[in-house]
């Protein structure tokens, strides 16, 4: 299947159901961190297919590859505020690695999808390796 829009990109479909998960997940933590550790995880785990989004509706392609290294560091931070909350106790060890798991795909998805273009010249000739 073709790419046609944001939509249709793994990578945007696998963040996406993360965000929506940590979403679910931060209304579990305690009230004490609403405005602290819930707030951030939402804002990191929503930026990650936000950026992919607007990468792909970019013109430029160095753009495009700029908003994906965004997300990546967004999903790095999701990362860790998760590992905050798993080591806190504020959810279940089971909950925190699946999540950790599903983040970890994200991230080589990412990795695939920067590399892939990446590796394409600004002509849009692949370039050749070595």
């Amino acid at each position: 299947m073709a790419v046609r829009e944001y939509r249709d990109l793994i990578a945007w479909q696998k963040a996406y159901a993360l965000a929506i998960k940590c979403q679910k997940l931060s209304r579990v933590l305690p009230s004490t961190e609403q405005f602290g550790l819930s707030a951030q995880l939402r804002g990191a785990a929503v930026s990650i297919p936000a950026n992919i989004a607007e990468g792909n509706g970019r013109r430029y392609r160095g753009d495009y590859i700029r908003h994906l290294r965004i997300a990546h560091g967004s999903l790095m931070e999701l990362e860790t505020h998760l590992q905050f909350a798993r080591d806190l106790d504020y959810i279940p060890l089971e909950d925190a690695q699946s999540l950790l798991e599903l983040s970890a795909e994200v991230g080589r998805i990412l990795g695939g999808l920067l590399k892939s273009l990446e590796a394409i010249s600004e002509n849009g000739v692949r370039k050749r390796k070595g």
